[in-house]
């Protein structure tokens, strides 16, 4: 890899609204490649022994004392165990750790009549495919997601500012289970109105 961006020769694709789910040992080191830029990619984690034990978003905010993670900051589960640690990120560094993962009754508040793939319905499909199940849909991190807060507290929905071939690499700190969903947004700027493919790789 150069600085900036990834070498893709030895990665997995993630499919522009789709998600996929894989194994990583204690160590092991993800990349996750925002391929084309400006796409959002939701992250999960669960513990590989108990999916009822998952990276949380609220207990790692408390944990990082932040809102946006960065390079050195471990992600933490619901029973308050380190599962993640940002190890690089090329990108400006602005990623969302607030909004829930889209799904189909956010898209029929934005008008959509009938189905329209979601990141939930991909978290979902992604875990069957490894022969396993959540009974819940954590609150994902949004890697790329550009959602700024306002000194008065309102929030926004804008087009992320990452470009093609940048990445963030993610060191697990448990066996565990990770899963991405190329979020297929395309009613508001999450994803420059524009879902695309992007890319991971383990080490």
């Amino acid at each position: 890899m150069t600085a900036a961006t990834a070498d893709l020769t030895r990665a997995r694709l993630i499919p522009a609204r789709n998600g996929v789910a894989a194994r990583l040992k204690a160590g092991e080191t993800v990349t996750v490649v925002n391929t084309h830029g400006k796409q959002v990619v939701d992250t999960w984690a669960f513990n590989a022994g108990d999916t009822g034990e998952f990276m949380s978003m609220e207990h790692s905010r408390a944990s990082m004392l932040r809102l946006i993670p960065r390079v050195g900051d471990t992600l933490t589960t619901n029973r308050r165990r380190a599962i993640l640690t940002f190890v690089a990120d090329t990108t400006p560094g602005i990623h969302d750790t607030l909004i829930a993962a889209c799904d189909i009754h956010r898209y029929r508040q934005l008008g959509t009549a009938g189905y329209h793939d979601n990141c939930t319905q991909n978290l979902a499909h992604a875990l069957e495919a490894v022969g396993l199940s959540a009974a819940v849909t954590p609150a994902p991190l949004n890697l790329f997601m550009n959602v700024p807060v306002t000194d008065d507290g309102e929030l926004d929905f804008k087009s992320p500012v990452s470009e093609a071939g940048q990445y963030v690499a993610l060191r697990a700190e448990m066996d565990l289970v990770i899963v991405f969903s190329a979020c297929p947004q395309d009613m508001v700027p999450v994803n420059d109105m524009r879902p695309t493919d992007a890319h991971f790789l383990i080490a």
